[in-house]
């Protein structure tokens, strides 16, 4: 059997990355960096719950680990790829001088389109050419953007694929975990990291719905860089809870999710933290104020409008110039008297008291980073991090704690670039969400 020949580039100490390059039906950039494809019989899968235990009848409560190889799927014509090109920039970070000998690394979160949820709401996505949603296309489209990237961390949302996906990076090099949403979903969330640079030490899997907080996780996992054992990093990943309505249970999976890592940082001696995800909140909203400040009353919101999400169709975010309306209003304020016991229960995690804490100190990668008003909010995240026919806005972050610092930032995409797209996906990019990267340095005393 004949194998297939893959290649993919990013030139070396480049800025600018660009997505969409034309490609040939064989698959093949210009680089000096290719992966042959084998065939092999054996794989090895193990299984664990977020208890550490795992019941081998109940596979919606199994945490994947799984290296294994698969031909990639069938060739597409050349008509079918990319012809233009979208570019994204490197913006360097000008709060901290960075030594030439700090250890680096690049950390990348990606909601990358689930491809039920792609068939399943059709609706958000009226405006896409169907080829453009087929997950064959888009898969492409996802592994060229990330080996080009060629980050050492990924981050993924909404994967319903996983070893589909795992048997492409695997063969550039990477290892990968995946938690699979509990209940009916067959989604979840997945950590791929460059398996030369880093070992994994510990992991752990958080399924909300033992706490009353609905299907959604998250992962953790305490990596250690395999040249310097003395530099360990905390990953987190997660995908919060969609629904706007329910505030309560997106603030109780955040807070929970920040308690959780602290813990696992403290017993491996307080290393730094990144978190990756889709948050489901924007960047002026009660939840990211909760995330940056490390605390919330509560009782001074409408639970409905904790996350800013409402109101974000895009001729309405054209309208008021790409700034979310504020929603910090009268109107929440009365209607704070809406909370039920329960629901601040989930939220504070006590059943006595209106604020909700987390232990972590937090900062956002790109709001650190200072960018252009082409492509940043009055905060400094970006404009938006995903598009589709009924949103358009900012809803992932990559967070971090002291002993890390960003060096760079790949600058997300301007407003009216976005637009003529009229919709992601689209031709050139695989996911209605876009990529954040992050490149961050071990801080000397971290």
């Amino acid at each position: 059997m004949r194998c297939v020949t893959c290649s993919w580039s990013r030139p070396s100490g480049a800025s600018r990355i660009y997505f969409g390059v034309r490609l040939s039906s064989g698959f093949q950039h210009r680089s000096p960096l290719s992966f042959s494809l084998a065939f092999q019989s054996t794989c090895v899968v193990s299984c664990s719950s977020a208890s550490g235990q795992s019941d081998p009848k109940d596979s919606s409560n199994r945490s994947y680990s799984r290296r294994w190889y698969n031909p990639l799927p069938r060739r597409r014509h050349a008509d079918q790829m990319p012809t233009s090109r979208i570019a994204r920039d490197w913006i360097d970070s000008d709060a901290s001088p960075v030594s030439e000998d700090s250890e680096r690394f690049t950390v990348v979160s990606y909601n990358i389109l689930g491809d039920r949820n792609s068939s399943y709401h059709k609706d958000l996505y009226s405006n896409v050419s169907f080829p453009y949603l087929k997950w064959g296309y888009r898969k492409r489209l996802i592994c060229e953007e990330l080996i080009r990237l060629k980050p050492d961390i990924i981050c993924m949302q909404e994967v319903d694929k996983y070893f589909d996906l795992f048997s492409m990076m695997e063969k550039a090099g990477y290892a990968g975990s995946y938690k699979r949403r509990t209940g009916d979903n067959i989604d979840g969330c997945a950590i791929f990291w460059k398996a030369d640079r880093f070992r994994v030490l510990e992991r752990e899997n958080i399924e909300f719905s033992q706490f009353g907080m609905c299907d959604n996780v998250a992962q953790l996992s305490v990596l250690e860089l395999r040249k310097s054992k003395s530099r360990k990093l905390l990953v987190g990943n997660i995908h919060v809870l969609y629904n706007p309505r329910r505030g309560d249970v997106k603030l109780g999976q955040i807070r929970s999710l920040c308690s959780k890592a602290h813990l696992l940082s403290k017993k491996w001696g307080d290393i730094p933290i990144v978190l990756g995800g889709d948050y489901n909140s924007l960047p002026q909203s009660p939840l990211y104020n909760f995330l940056a400040s490390s605390e919330l009353n509560i009782m001074k919101y409408d639970k409905r409008e904790l996350s800013g999400q409402r109101d974000r169709l895009p001729d309405q975010v054209l309208e008021t110039g790409s700034k979310p309306s504020d929603t910090i209003t009268s109107v929440s304020r009365c209607l704070s008297s809406s909370w039920t016991n329960e629901e601040i229960r989930l939220a504070t995690g006590q059943e006595n008291s209106y604020w909700a804490v987390h232990p972590l100190k937090l900062h956002s990668s790109y709001a650190s980073v200072r960018g252009s008003t082409n492509t940043r909010d009055s905060v400094g995240e970006p404009l938006a991090t995903s598009y589709h026919s009924k949103f358009l806005g900012t809803v992932d972050y990559l967070w971090y704690s002291d002993g890390v610092a960003p060096a760079r930032v790949l600058d997300t995409l301007p407003i009216d670039v976005l637009c003529k797209t009229r919709g992601l996906p689209c031709q050139e990019l695989g996911s209605d969400h876009l990529a954040l990267a992050s490149e961050f340095f071990f801080e000397p005393n971290g």
